[in-house]
């Protein structure tokens, strides 16, 4: 399963005290691909810095390098399906660029995507994405 994180989605799942932490394990132990473009990297890094410190965005984003589960994508197309907060943009055009089975979000700007048809593109709240990960 090809997926892509929101922000917030791998900020809350780095700590090991966080409850959503499964979600970063399962990552490094390859239960699901990853899809990112260099601008997704670059929302990770600076959110990551902002909330707990340079080290740790380093070494996240160290640890994202690395896998073999990642997968880089170059996004020549810009959607632009969210109008609310545009920022949100740069996730649906990585995963409709990689073709990624869902986003991974519990922001609510990502429903406005079950009312379009073309392209399509799945959300899923993190509960969800745990049964689908057996969790």
């Amino acid at each position: 399963m090809r997926v892509v994180l929101d922000t917030n989605i791998l900020l809350v799942s780095i700590s090991s005290k966080s409850p959503y932490h499964w979600i970063f394990l399962n990552l490094i132990n390859g239960n699901y691909e990853l899809a990112v473009t260099t601008d997704v990297l670059l929302k990770y890094s600076e959110i990551i810095e902002r909330h707990m410190g340079t080290k740790v965005s380093e070494s996240v984003l160290g640890v994202l390098e690395n896998l073999s589960n990642i997968i880089l994508i170059t996004s020549w197309f810009r959607f632009d399906l969210i109008k609310k907060d545009r920022d949100d943009n740069k996730f649906v055009d990585c995963a409709i660029a990689s073709n990624a089975d869902y986003i991974i979000s519990e922001d609510t700007d990502f429903d406005v995507l079950k009312k379009i048809e073309f392209p399509r593109v799945k959300v899923l709240k993190i509960n969800d994405f745990k049964i689908l990960l057996n969790q």
